[in-house]
């Protein structure tokens, strides 16, 4: 079997090399992924976590403090595939743990680092389905949690088509703690036992009350020039295609609203020289966040729009937006965690392309606890009702935070399962 999953790995690598490559996705890490750890590594017997990227290593954090403080004496191997999502995990990582690269699933990379690391639980976040990895693990005997699980709309669909093929190694998890109902009877119609599945919720609603949202952020105001009179509108985790129509809405609404200002954050800051490009287009002075600093008279004449090309600070600028747009929603992506800004309650907007959050989306919709916007039309049309109705942004702010507050708790639900998993192991 694992000689079959090889073959196919490697052709499907094969094919997407020259987007890889294209793309930039090598880094001095990616030894990692071929399985070469570092020789000095010595384990004993760790929970690994595996998230994939940024929303789920995040979703993580409340988790593996709970872990934690229920399993003192354990350490924790906290893998990722991106690069934002490795350094999103750093930061939750401990002295005793050891963060890095998954390998690549192919059966000579993955089974020498299982060997070496010999988890005692292997904890998934979301749904990451890896054939030659699950497999090996249960040959091993480590059990497999898969937590904050879902099947998204286009997920099931590709599923479906191809579950001949991976019916065999889902019924190698141990345990799926799902999302929804939706989520649940997905994986049932996929040969999934019922007995194998619990509807915990999601972790994502499990923001904690004493993080970002209490520090004084007068220092982020400051880095940004804001004046006590000003108002920003934070566009958030955004993709090619929707900053060309939130700066052209912006540069229409700032007739009438001359003390809005705008900051753009990028779901790839790597893509800041682009926007910086594209901002210069509009006629506006770009201002990147990690390298402002003073301004010529020239420059300072010309109305500002500051790009976030930094990781990790996005939660700190939508503390002090007034306004925030999720994006990934306005073009085919499929949306972004609207969790944290709602959480801060902040009103937020979204457009029509949320299908990787579906239920979080309608949720907040059914609440009308956000705005829903398919262009350039709307999203003016958004903003100008929020900046001039401040009860109502307020209002709309309260319902989401109200909201989230309503569904929390996925994360214990899951802690009561893990431990009992890592203690028999």
């Amino acid at each position: 079997m694992f000689i079959i999953y090889d073959l196919i790995f490697l052709v499907i690598a094969i094919i997407y090399l020259p987007v890889y490559l294209f793309k930039r996705k090598f880094h001095k890490d990616f030894l990692r992924r071929l399985g070469i750890l570092p020789k000095e590594l010595k384990l004993n017997r760790p929970i690994w976590i595996h998230a994939v990227s940024v929303g789920e290593a995040m979703a993580m954090r409340g988790l593996l403090e709970k872990l934690r403080a229920n399993l003192a004496n354990k350490a924790f191997v906290i893998s990722t595939v991106t690069v934002t999502g490795n350094k999103i995990a750093k930061t939750l990582a401990k002295k005793c743990d050891f963060v890095t690269y998954l390998p690549l699933d192919l059966s000579f990379c993955l089974k020498p680092v299982i060997n070496r690391i010999n988890p005692c639980l292997f904890i998934i976040a979301e749904t990451e389905l890896w054939p030659n990895l699950i497999s090996y693990l249960k040959r091993k005997n480590i059990p497999i949690i898969i937590v904050n699980g879902r099947i998204s709309d286009s997920s099931f669909k590709g599923y479906r088509l191809i579950s001949f093929f991976i019916r065999p190694f889902l019924r190698k998890v141990s345990l799926f703690c799902v999302q929804t109902k939706v989520d649940a009877q997905r994986l049932i119609s996929l040969g999934v036992d019922k007995n194998k599945i619990e509807i915990t919720g999601n972790m994502k609603f499990d923001i904690k009350d004493d993080r970002d949202d209490k520090k004084d952020h007068t220092d982020d105001k400051l880095k940004l020039g804001l004046k006590s009179r000003e108002k920003l509108f934070v566009a958030g985790s955004t993709h090619p295609g929707e900053e060309e129509i939130i700066l052209e809405a912006y540069k229409e609404l700032l007739a009438k609203f001359p003390d809005l200002k705008l900051l753009i954050a990028p779901r790839h800051p790597e893509r800041a020289a682009q926007i910086n490009n594209l901002i210069t287009k509009f006629d506006f002075l770009p201002l990147r966040v990690s390298s402002q600093g003073s301004l010529t008279s020239q420059e300072a004449s010309k109305p500002a729009v500051f790009i976030l090309d930094t990781i990790g600070q996005l939660l700190s600028f939508y503390n002090i937006a007034d306004i925030v747009f999720v994006g990934g929603s306005l073009v085919k992506k499929g949306g972004h965690n609207i969790l944290e800004p709602v959480s801060l309650g902040k009103p937020v907007i979204i457009g029509a392309y949320m299908f990787n959050f579906r239920d979080i989306a309608d949720l907040f919709l059914e609440s009308h606890a956000v705005l829903l916007i398919n262009n350039k039309e709307e999203l003016k049309t958004a903003l100008t009702k929020l900046l001039n109705n401040p009860q109502e942004a307020m209002e709309l702010g309260w319902r989401g935070k109200d909201l989230i507050l309503n569904n929390q708790g996925a994360t214990q639900r899951n802690i009561k399962y893990i431990i009992s998993y890592a203690t028999s192991s």
